[in-house]
Parts: structure tokens; sequence; C-alpha cells
């Protein structure tokens, strides 16, 4: 393993977490005094609340609507299971953001001179677009529950309800406890979502203290405990990971069909309840979307404007994609030829810069702009630099995924027929791990695409995606005006979306 690979991996990483250490170096300038001060203080305090308070509401209910849908499709005679499936899954291709505008617009629409916002509005709109993220693991792991286990514990007596309780949950607990963290460090990070509906969370409180004044001891102290509580999930997430307990399957050969439970003449009412939401949750945003935008592409150089917001939107993000791609790809070949401790703590550093809010990256790569790139501020590259830092992992798991499947002796054959090292990689390893850069590309792109807090702190001045002119212009409740934007994210962002759906369908029979 030549010594500049590792070199490169290493510095790929270290891309990856220099505004966090910029951060991190920031804050250690200011007085301890102080710095605590602003930490322990009642704003911080009543921020701390309102924020694990909306984490902890939207997680239960995305576990109970996630788990519900999830055993609906999967484990019951349910008419119209696969159709429900897709429907429920659907609304993960909705930004948070975009699902606020929505039902914020629908209730001026619905109801004049009312308002939807505040803590009830906030956890009705992040759990619509959230509960996905429970549904699709909790969907795949009930489908891959070994039947043969079931088969044994009916063989010893019990029905299928406690079965189905003390064997099949128990196996999928990992899966669905792992959706319910990831909710949470989705809530905990949410920036769109809170400001356009008014509340008061870390998120909001530090993007304020960037947009209001700049108040930059405030905005550090509130981005360190916004930290701590995110490193809080990711290990609580981690040792779950660690400890919870591993099923093997029974036998061998082509596994039997999944047990079903036939819920009678309880179909009607969960149909009703399970539709009812999916159809909620798809509906309002989907209403409102249709209408404002109808109205919006018919005012005179609306199409222009949303023409270039759209192009501005694939340019930063083709940038995006291409920088992230060209960072990932030697620390993925160093991770999938070297499976050493180093390469393990590098992987999971990168993850770990992707599981941080965005405005708390965004505001580390701010200060790193005013106080050492000066000569960058406000450019592209910075903008870039984030991006980087939150996307690393959507590139570096198709590109380990596929330098894992290229065989390393064609390497070998290479340089003992006298071609360097370098060489060997960029003809024969590169060009076999073309399908998973490729997809990694792809998925960086999309996201960057919808990436709203670090896109709006770094932007240059005069330049507007479809995120920021959404945001504007919802700030402005200027509806018909924000709704075509709004209408072009989701189609992106639904590209992923689908591909996620396809998957759960191909093991869904």
């Amino acid at each position: 393993m030549p010594w500049w690979l590792a070199a490169l991996a290493c510095l790929t990483t270290g891309v990856a977490l220099l505004p966090l250490f910029y951060l991190g170096v920031r804050a250690a300038q200011y007085p301890a005094a102080d710095f605590l001060a602003a930490v322990f203080s009642e704003r911080s305090a009543r921020l701390a609340t309102a924020s694990l308070a909306l984490t902890a509401v939207v997680t239960v209910l995305c576990l109970v609507i996630g788990v519900g849908l999830a055993v609906l499709v999967t484990r019951t005679t349910l008419p119209g299971r696969r159709s429900l499936a897709v429907a429920a899954a659907l609304p993960l291709a909705i930004p948070s953001y975009v699902a606020a505008f929505g039902w914020q617009s629908m209730n001026h629409l619905v109801s004049p001179g009312t308002t939807f916002e505040g803590f009830f509005a906030a956890t009705v709109v992040i759990t619509s677009v959230t509960y996905p993220y429970v549904f699709l693991p909790a969907a795949a792991a009930l489908l891959r529950v070994d039947p043969a286990q079931e088969e044994a514990a009916r063989a010893l007596g019990r029905g299928p309800v406690n079965t189905f309780f003390s064997v099949t949950v128990r196996q999928a607990a990992p899966a669905i406890t792992s959706g319910g963290l990831l909710c949470a460090i989705y809530v905990i990070a949410d920036f769109g979502a809170v400001s356009i509906l008014r509340v008061d969370t870390f998120t909001r409180a530090v993007f304020t203290s960037f947009s209001m004044g700049f108040d930059r001891l405030g905005g550090i102290a509130l981005s360190s405990v916004l930290l701590v509580l995110t490193m809080v999930v990711l290990v609580v997430e981690g040792r779950f990971r660690r400890t919870s307990t591993r099923y093997a399957t029974v036998g061998s050969g082509a596994a039997a069909p999944a047990m079903r439970l036939s819920i009678g003449r309880w179909a009607a009412p969960a149909l009703i309840l399970a539709w009812g939401t999916v159809l909620t949750a798809l509906a309002v945003p989907g209403a409102a979307l249709a209408y404002w935008a109808y109205r919006g592409v018919s005012t005179p150089g609306s199409l222009a404007e949303v023409g270039g917001a759209f192009m501005n939107s694939l340019w930063v993000a083709a940038l995006g994609g291409a920088a992230t791609t060209a960072l990932a790809i030697p620390l993925a070949v160093y991770i999938a030829r070297r499976p050493s401790r180093l390469a393990r703590s590098l992987e999971r550093l990168a993850y770990l810069a992707h599981s941080l809010p965005g405005v708390v990256v965004g505001l580390s790569v701010v200060m790193l702009g005013i106080s050492v790139l000066t000569g960058l501020y406000q450019s592209m590259w910075l903008l870039v630099l984030a991006y980087c830092t939150l996307m690393l992992p959507l590139a570096l798991g198709p590109a380990v995924a596929a330098a894992l499947s290229a065989p390393p002796e064609l390497e070998e054959a290479a340089r003992a027929l006298g071609k360097p090292t370098l060489i060997a990689y960029l003809r024969i390893t590169l060009p076999l791990m073309a399908p998973g850069i490729g997809s990694g590309f792809l998925l960086v792109m999309l996201t960057v695409v919808k990436e709203l807090p670090a896109t709006l702190m770094l932007r240059p001045t005069g330049f507007d995606t479809l995120a920021t002119r959404l945001w504007t212009y919802t700030g402005n409740e200027s509806f018909a005006a924000a709704a075509p934007f709004a209408v072009l994210l989701v189609m992106l962002a639904a590209i992923p979306a689908w591909l996620m759906i396809s998957r759960l369908l191909k093991e869904e029979k």
C-alpha cells in the first residue's frame, strides 16, 4: 500500500473536518467565563427545552406511524399493500421546508387571517416528512426476518399475535431503533421547517445570531451545544448498534414466505387510518404546491427567474458533487485496500461530519472565511467546502462498495508487468469503480440541491438557487412566487426517494 494513498485519505478526512476544527479553535479563543455564561444562559436552556421536546415528540410519532405502516405492509393481509408501501415512502421526497411552505400556504387558503406556526405546527409538518426514515428500515427488517423461527414458535404453542411480538418484532428492533435515532438527528438538525413555522430551536437561533448583527459568541456557544446534542444521539445510536442482539437464519436454501396476520374486521379501520395518515402527509403540501405553482408560473417573468435558479442549483450541485467525489475516491480505495484501525477511524470521522447540522457547518465555514481565508469569503469555493463536509459519506459509501468489488489481483498483475502503482489505480481500479463513483456523484448532487442553511450563509452575493429563492419568498408570504421553486425541488428529491422505494418493492412480494 503506497504511503501517498494513506496521506490522501487523511487529507480527505481533514478537509471534511476543517470547519469543525476551526469552530473549536474559535470557541477556545473566548474567555472561559464568557463562553460558559453563554452556554448555560437562560436562552440556551429555553432553546434546549424546545429542541429536545420537539425531537422527543416527533421521534415517538415517527416510531408509531413508521412501525405501524411497516407492519401493515409486510405482515398483514391488508388489501393494496404494495400501493400503500409506495405512498407511505413518498413523503421522503418532500424537504421539510417545502412541507412547511405547503402547510402554511394551505392554511392561508383555507383560513385567511390565521397563522399556522408554533410547536404543534412544527410537530405535524416534520413528522409528516420524517416517518419514512422509520418505515423503510422497519419494513426491510420485517421482510428479512427468518420465517423458520416464527414457525418454531408456533410449533411450541404460541399464537400468531404472541409470535409476532415475541419473535418478529424483536428481530426487527435494531432497525426500528436506528430509524428512530435517525429521525432524532434529523429533527435536531432541521432548520427550514422550524424557521418557517417560527419555532425557537438551536438551529434557528444559530442562524439568527449569524444574520442579525452576527453575534459571534452567541452563535459559537449555541453551535457548541447543538453539536453536543447531536453527538449524544450518535453515541447512543452507535452503542445500541454494537450491543443489539443479532439473529441467524435457520436452515438453508430459499426462504419460506413470511407469516402474515389476518386482521379480519379490522381491515377497514386499518385502511382508513393508514391511508388517511399517508394522504394527509402528501395531499396538503401537494395541493398547495399545485395551486400556488399554477398562479406563480403565470406571473410575467417568473419562468425566467425559476429557470435561472434551477441552472444555478445544477451548477453548484455539479461543483459540490465533483469536489466531494474527488475527495472520496482516495479515502474509499484506502478503506477497501487497507482495512486497518486508521482506515476505520477515518471513515467514522467522515460520517461524523455528515451527521452534524448544516447550520453549524455553515457558521464554521463563515468564520473560517472571515478570519483565515479572507480572499475566498463569499466565493463559490467556501460553499463547495461546506458541501464537502456535509456530503462526503454520500459519495464515500458507493465508492467503498465499488472498490471492494474491484479485484486487487488486477492491480497486482499490472504492477508485476512494470506499471507504477498510480497508473495501476488510474487505469484499472478507477474504471471498475466508475458505477459506484457515478452513483455517489448523483446522490451528492441531488442532496446539494435541497441543502438550505449552509447555502444561505455562504452563497456569493446575488447567487440564488431553488432553495434560497423558496426561502426568500416564503419569508415574505409570497406563496405563488415560491411554489414553482418548491415543485422543482420536490421533483429532484423524488429521484433518490424512488430508488429507495423500488428497492423495498423488490423485497416485498
